[in-house]
């Protein structure tokens, strides 16, 4: 499923802790009800965009992998 997105973010070849430090700055400069799509190749991301949403409150709508490329749908709070 394809949603609707305000913003898009690549973090391709950046590792941890960068795509959630991006993430975070492209977050903090949308609005409340906003969509991001980040895509970023780093494997620990899968899980940690899920706790950045769990701590942060924002919503992550969707998740899914292509390849060597994981993409996030997010929801600002």
């Amino acid at each position: 499923m394809r949603q609707d997105v305000d913003k898009e973010l690549d973090t391709s070849g950046l590792n941890c802790p960068m795509p959630i430090l991006k993430l975070k700055q492209a977050l903090k400069a949308m609005q409340s009800g906003q969509r991001i799509r980040m895509i970023a190749t780093d494997p620990g991301s899968k899980s940690d965009i899920a706790a950045f949403a769990a701590q942060t409150g924002h919503r992550l709508l969707e998740s899914s992998s292509n390849a060597d490329k994981f993409i996030y749908i997010l929801e600002k709070a």
